[in-house]
């Protein structure tokens, strides 16, 4: 009998030390959870780890075309490379400008975005893949307006939002501006036939004024007239058709020169690829068997290359930053940071399964990048530049700041570092003898 008492006293003492290490585990998880300054490594993290997984697979997918080409294998990969340090300027100088400048210049943004995209309707315009989106500068250097008119757009909204916060309840100032500004936007976008591109604006302004809190009437009237708008864009065009008939399976897949091409061999990496992936540049889809491999079909290559492994780990990440933006959104006080956070995060999130739903076939071929994943310089200067503005309302949570002086700067704690090391090298003659 006191044996027995022994051995449940014992085993009641372990289920409380148990417990308290649960407690206190979760109790540590918590108190990261609650830090104002986890979304800013969130969003720092997962940016930074997408930037480096996109330059191994830029170069991965786009050295055999390159070769091909007569190129070094390494031409796509060193300008997607010099894209990234441009990026970085603007990205975090982004980072360190404070609210007030967009609220002052939203409009100047907007117009000067639209008198970009205009420029589409120019001799300067550039064409590729039945899209007349691109314009030329400086004879081959050439920009996509498109991608940072969705940014423009998404500070503008949360502006406009912000100095209409009290009366959204009146479906007239929900309506207006934002929505006439919107259809001129997605009209100039149309205007060069990038359907992709409008269908991400168009989350994009969605997301904004959900956030808002539009009443929902109006998100029901306005998506009546999205789907009566789609159905006769796309029957006024065979091309567009075509694509939908490939995506529903009534095209026929053997003939190479099908649109359902691209699907057909997405699909046969992502199936090649398994579990781990055949391994980093042993792919077999991008000796010119799937077009754009390096841009829009990136996800197939990683995919076959790294496995289920690497396609989810890039969903992971993306939800990463799709969960730090959510924490913006709730945890900053100002209407203008929700709004214009929760554009930036259904425009990239959006983009993202947008990208890879095509990649699996779930949609039909669109062409839209994944976003700091995927081959382009416009694309990614525009989604690099986006994040460092979700990165500094990141700063200004409430109790960030104060976290962000208090913790050492880079040069003090490299300085530490160093003396501390310094100091063990002199001491350690001194124990030896």
């Amino acid at each position: 009998m006191v044996q027995l008492e022994s051995d449940t006293v014992r085993v009641t003492n372990r289920a409380r030390a148990a417990r308290a290490a649960t407690t206190q585990r979760r109790g540590r998880f918590a108190t990261v959870w609650d830090s104002p300054l986890t979304s800013y490594y969130m969003l720092v993290g997962a940016t930074t780890m997408l930037l480096v997984l996109g330059l191994v697979m830029v170069l991965s997918s786009s050295s055999v075309d390159a070769l091909a080409e007569g190129k070094s294998v390494y031409s796509k990969f060193l300008d997607q490379g010099l894209f990234v340090l441009i990026g970085l300027l603007p990205m975090l100088a982004a980072t360190r400008i404070k609210l007030t400048f967009y609220l002052r210049f939203a409009w100047v943004l907007l117009f000067a975005s639209f008198a970009l995209q205009l420029l589409i309707f120019t001799p300067l315009a550039r064409g590729k893949g039945g899209n007349m989106n691109w314009v030329a500068i400086g004879g081959s250097f050439t920009i996509q307006p498109s991608e940072f008119m969705k940014l423009a757009l998404a500070v503008w909204l949360g502006f406009i939002m912000f100095r209409k916060n009290d009366l959204l309840h009146d479906w007239r100032h929900a309506v207006i501006p934002a929505i006439p500004v919107i259809a001129v936007a997605l009209g100039l976008v149309m205007g060069g036939h990038d359907l992709g591109t409008a269908g991400v604006m168009i989350l994009l302004a969605a997301g904004a004024h959900f956030v808002a809190g539009i009443p929902m009437r109006i998100f029901a009237v306005a998506a009546g007239g999205l789907g009566a708008f789609a159905v006769w864009y796309l029957a006024g065009s065979d091309n567009r058709m075509n694509r939908v008939k490939a995506w529903l399976g009534h095209a026929d897949i053997a003939d190479p020169q099908e649109l359902a091409y691209q699907t057909k061999h997405g699909l046969w990496g992502l199936g090649t690829g398994g579990f781990t992936g055949v391994g980093l540049g042993a792919g077999r889809q991008k000796w010119s068997y799937l077009p754009e491999a390096h841009n829009d079909f990136i996800f197939a290559v990683i995919g076959e290359e790294l496995g289920l492994v690497g396609t989810v780990a890039v969903l992971m990440l993306f939800a990463v930053l799709g969960i730090a933006m959510v924490r913006v959104i709730r945890r900053h006080p100002h209407p203008m940071v929700k709004v214009t956070t929760a554009a930036i995060a259904c425009w990239i999130i959006g983009q993202a399964l947008i990208n890879i739903g095509v990649v699996i076939g779930l949609l039909p071929v669109i062409g839209v990048p994944l976003p700091l994943v995927s081959a382009g310089g416009s694309a990614l200067l525009a989604t690099m530049l986006a994040l460092g503005i979700v990165i500094h309302f990141a700063r200004e949570e409430p109790g960030a700041p104060e976290l962000l002086k208090a913790r050492p700067s880079l040069v003090r704690r490299s300085v530490a570092v160093v003396a501390h090391t310094v100091r063990n090298r002199a001491n350690r003659p001194n124990q030896e003898s």
